[in-house]
């Protein structure tokens, strides 16, 4: 960092601002949103950061930091980049072990000692074109990172006018402008390198190579002042870039549930659905012991699991608070699907509670499965979130779990749950059904629905069930000559 650069008041820095970021991540925001890192973070170009004991996911972030020259506040856009005196490089180094739990705050992810060098030259932002800025990245020599800010979603003055809005920038300010595709993780020993520059304007304005050496720390973290480092593949796949990167196998890919395969499994029952199951071998499609909260409620949707593990004192306290497991769960649940929760059968602790039912509700979820107890349970229900559980129980989640993880293979009831798994309930309880049999699965239940209501008619009309309940020889005839139609293959029973 240049003399003439003073300690930043504040550093305020974008979450994703670059296209090829986004859609590394698989999702593109619509408007900006920003994050404080502390002025004790900043750091010179030829100095170290420490990656603390206990931790393995340091990862660089190649950036464009702009240097506040003059005080903005309610500036608009055409008059926005008047306010930035600089640029200069900028490594926006992030800790993911840490970032789970400060939940989108990075207070402790991004705040570290270092974790924010800055240098080691100034350029004056009044020679160069905001939008022909060149960012670039090296480790150990190799080049990782290589944008411009033409790949920007948000143009840079856009990011000042919009931050003036809320508050002051002063002069010193600074503001991280997001970084592209590239950024991965690093280990002790590692050489980062970081370079701004404008190729395009005169003379080819360059801050020059910002270097920054990665060391080991000695100091853990203490867990009875604080949440501890926890990764999981989530994380280590966005540290690293990929699930490739990180060396994780690829996610298999589930069908999608076609709004006619929803509306097929709505209409028929539970009852008719595990018969077609146990036809083609499944029988051990059920999860048992649950009910649901609201009389007459029916679920179809697909599985996003949570599973919790047995409470343990000091798992507890690694993994219970903060942005937990089951926090992430119900705040990712996306439309139509049910989450599905692993308690070990476990009902004397409440695995959700009225918040979550809510969150739960607002994002869309189609309901939750649960084989452990449900908290606040008329609250839940008067929300109107179906949840199927072994019932009510006033305690909180740690008396009896921890949330472990999301999204893995479960147990659940005495049924095995994958992600993407089709999840059928109704008053006759919960089952599972394997994606890939779905459709021929409604389609044959709701067959032999049709079959059974006709059935139904001869019953009442006095007809005795032998022959006719299940359907053999003439009674069978009978049937495919007044539907029209061959039958169902096989009773329920």
């Amino acid at each position: 960092m240049t003399a003439s650069m003073t300690r930043p008041g504040k550093i305020i820095a974008i979450h994703l601002s670059y296209a090829s970021r986004a859609d590394q991540r698989g999702r593109r925001p619509a408007a900006p949103s920003y994050f404080l890192k502390p002025a004790s973070s900043v750091g010179a170009s030829g100095g170290t950061v420490e990656r603390p004991a206990g931790t393995e996911l340091l990862a660089f972030e190649g950036e464009i930091a702009l240097v506040i020259g003059t005080a903005a506040r309610h500036v608009s856009l055409a008059d926005a980049w008047d306010h930035v005196g600089w640029v200069t490089a900028a490594n926006d180094l992030g800790l993911y072990d840490l970032r789970a739990n400060d939940k989108g705050s990075n207070v402790r992810s991004k705040g570290g000692d270092g974790f924010t060098p800055l240098g080691p030259d100034l350029i004056d932002a009044r020679t160069v074109d905001p939008s022909a800025l060149r960012v670039r990245a090296w480790v150990n020599g190799e080049l990782r990172q290589d944008d411009t800010t033409a790949g920007l979603i948000f143009p840079l003055a856009q990011l000042v006018a919009d931050l003036s809005q809320h508050f002051t920038l002063e002069p010193g300010d600074v503001i991280l402008t997001g970084t592209p595709a590239g950024s991965s993780v690093i280990v002790p020993g590692d050489v980062v390198e970081i370079e701004v520059d404008a190729p395009d304007a005169a003379g080819a304005p360059t801050t020059g190579r910002l270097v920054t050496t990665v060391t080991q720390g000695e100091t853990p973290f203490d867990g009875d002042l604080g949440s501890l480092p926890a990764v999981d593949d989530l994380q280590r796949a966005e540290a690293w870039g990929s699930r490739d990167a990180a060396g994780l196998p690829a996610e298999t890919s589930v069908p999608a549930l076609s709004p006619e395969l929803r509306a097929k499994l709505l209409e028929a029952p539970t009852a008719g659905l595990s018969a077609q199951l146990r036809k083609r071998g499944h029988h051990s499609c059920f999860i048992d012991g649950v009910s649901a909260n609201i009389p007459g409620a029916k679920i179809v949707g697909t599985a996003k699991t949570l599973r919790f593990v047995p409470f343990r004192e000091d798992l507890f306290a690694s993994h219970g608070g903060g942005y937990n497991a089951q926090k992430r769960a119900f705040d990712a649940v996306d439309d139509g699907e049910i989450i599905v929760i692993e308690a070990r059968g476990d009902a004397t602790t409440g695995t959700l509670g009225d918040i979550l039912a809510l969150r739960a509700r607002a994002r869309g979820a189609a309901g939750v499965v649960t084989d452990g107890g449900v908290r606040d349970f008329d609250a839940v229900a008067e929300i109107g979130l179906p949840v199927f559980s072994q019932g009510a129980h006033p305690s909180v989640l740690g008396r009896r779990h921890v949330p472990w993880d999301v999204d893995a293979i479960i147990s659940c009831g005495g049924a095995t749950v994958q992600p993407g798994d089709i999840i059928v309930g109704d008053g006759d309880g919960v089952i599972v059904i394997p994606p890939a049999l779905a459709e021929q699965v409604a389609d044959d239940a709701l067959a032999q629905e049709t079959e059974d209501a006709w059935i139904a008619e001869q019953v009442a009309a006095g007809h005795p069930v032998d022959g006719l309940f299940p359907l053999t020889g003439e009674w069978r005839a009978k049937y495919e000559a007044a539907t029209g139609t061959a039958s169902a293959d096989g009773p329920r029973r």
